[in-house]
């Protein structure tokens, strides 16, 4: 009975560590492709941002930030090489736009390229290639929608 009892407990375990390796394998997976839905919601998102900047809409920048977004750049001091983070708000972002700091932009320097990186449930990361600079967007879905929550940003090389 206790060699039955052994082998049936051995038995539970094995079984125990196939649905366990089995479940890990379908974690590190690929992820299924992103749903259409989610792909254009995104794109739209990336759009308002950019799109809404270039046209001063501040209705169209505001509807793509969540309001407590972090737009991030690193800038480095040429003559000491020291390093800071500068940092704008969703708030100066929206001012910014109604101000129509994004208005001077020429029609023709309008880039705006967006590539969705990468999509998990409801997270993603997305890239704008814009004019002057390129930004790395964080999205979440919230409330049901994407919205931006925070942006590392870099400035394109000045070209001579």
């Amino acid at each position: 009975m206790k060699k039955g009892l052994s082998r049936a407990v051995a038995l539970v375990m094995l079984l125990g560590l196939v649905v366990s390796a089995s479940a890990v394998r379908q974690q590190n997976s690929s992820a299924p492709a992103k749903p259409a839905a989610d792909a254009e919601a995104l794109k739209q998102t990336a759009l308002d941002y950019i799109e809404g900047w270039y046209e001063g809409n501040p209705e169209r920048m505001e509807r793509a930030l969540h309001p407590e977004l972090a737009k991030r750049i690193v800038r480095t001091d040429p003559k000491s090489g020291r390093s800071r983070l500068d940092q704008m708000s969703a708030m100066s972002l929206v001012q910014g736009t109604r101000a129509g700091y994004g208005k001077n932009t020429p029609k023709e320097k309008q880039q705006k390229d967006v590539t969705i990186l990468d999509v998990f449930e409801g997270a993603a990361s997305v890239k704008v290639v814009a004019g002057d600079w390129i930004d790395y967007l964080h999205m979440a879905r919230f409330n049901g929608r994407w919205v931006i929550v925070n942006v590392l940003w870099e400035l394109k090389p000045e070209t001579k």
